[in-house]
C-alpha cells in the first residue's frame, strides 16, 4: 500500500510477489526431500506474514471527512451561519489539527481523532456553493458517504442545542442542498446540526443568519462546541449510535437546567 495525493492505493507487495512465486516453484520442482520441506516451510512463514500484513491493512481505521458550512471573510465571520465553521476550528484546535492548507476551494487540514485519521475542511466558495467543494473532496480521496460529516447551522433548532442525524434532506439550507446536488441526489451521510433559534419578530431570515453573537450566546456556544467535539469523537472513534445517544441525553440535560 502506498499513499498518492492523500489516497491509499492498495497493491502486491514485492515480498508478496515473491512468495507466491517461489510457493509455485518450490511445490513444482523435483528436488530432495529436504530441500523441499524447508522451502516449504519458509512458504509458508511468507504466507504468515503476508497474511498477519494484509490482517493489519483490513483493521486500519479510514479516514472521515469533517465538513463545516459558512461563508468566507471577515464579514461573516463569528455569525449565526458560521457555526459550522466555528466548530471545526474548535476541533482543529483541540486535536492540534492546522486548517491552514487549501484543496479544492476549502480551507483544509488532515490529522487524526485518537487513532481515526481525519480530514477537517471549511469551503470556501461561499454557502450556497458549498457542494462544489465538498463533492470534490469526497471524490478525490474517495470517502465513502456514511463517513462524510457536515455540520451547520439549524433555524429550527433552538439556540445552542446539537442534533445528529444519519441522513436527510436539506430542511431548505442552500449549503446542504448544494451538497446534495454534487452528491448526485444522495442524502444518506450524517450531519450535525447546532441551533442558532429563530429570528425575533419579523425580521428577514436571511438577515438573522448573518448576525453575530452577543457576548451571553457566544458563552453558550462555548457550551455547545464542548459537547460537539465529544460527539465527534464518539462518532470516528466508535460508532453513529454512541454518538447520537450521547447528543440527546445533553439536550436533555440541558432542558432541566
Amino acid at each position: 500500500m502506498h499513499i498518492a495525493g492523500g489516497a491509499l492505493i492498495h497493491q502486491s507487495s514485492p515480498a508478496a510477489a515473491t512468495a507466491i512465486g517461489y510457493s509455485r516453484h518450490v511445490l513444482g520442482a523435483i528436488t530432495p526431500i529436504s530441500t523441499r520441506f524447508w522451502g516449504i516451510h519458509e512458504n509458508r512463514k511468507r504466507s504468515f506474514r503476508l497474511m498477519a500484513s494484509i490482517s493489519t491493512e483490513a483493521e486500519k481505521p479510514k479516514p472521515w471527512l469533517l465538513v463545516g458550512l459558512g461563508n468566507p471573510g471577515k464579514r461573516y465571520g463569528r455569525t449565526r451561519h458560521n457555526v459550522g465553521f466555528d466548530l471545526i476550528d474548535y476541533i482543529a484546535e483541540a486535536e492540534g489539527i492546522s486548517v491552514s492548507g487549501v484543496t479544492f476551494k476549502s480551507s483544509f487540514g488532515k490529522g487524526f481523532i485518537g487513532e481515526v485519521p481525519v480530514m477537517l475542511a471549511k469551503p470556501q466558495t461561499f454557502m450556497n456553493a458549498s457542494g462544489e467543494s465538498v463533492g470534490a473532496i469526497a471524490s478525490y480521496y474517495k470517502i465513502p458517504l456514511k463517513q462524510v460529516l457536515v455540520i451547520l447551522d439549524d433555524m429550527d433548532l433552538p439556540f445552542g442545542k446539537l442534533r445528529l442525524l444519519p441522513k436527510g434532506g436539506h430542511a431548505g439550507h442552500n449549503g446542504m442542498r448544494s451538497i446534495m446536488s454534487h452528491f448526485k441526489g444522495n442524502q444518506d451521510f450524517p450531519r450535525l446540526r447546532i441551533g442558532i433559534g429563530r429570528p425575533p419578530g419579523k425580521m428577514d431570515p436571511a438577515s438573522f443568519v448573518l448576525r453575530p453573537f452577543n457576548r451571553e450566546e457566544t458563552e453558550e456556544l462555548g457550551f455547545t462546541f464542548q459537547n460537539g467535539l465529544k460527539a465527534v469523537r464518539i462518532l470516528v472513534q466508535e460508532n453513529f449510535n454512541k454518538a447520537a445517544t450521547f447528543v440527546n441525553s445533553s439536550a436533555k440535560s440541558l432542558e432541566k437546567l
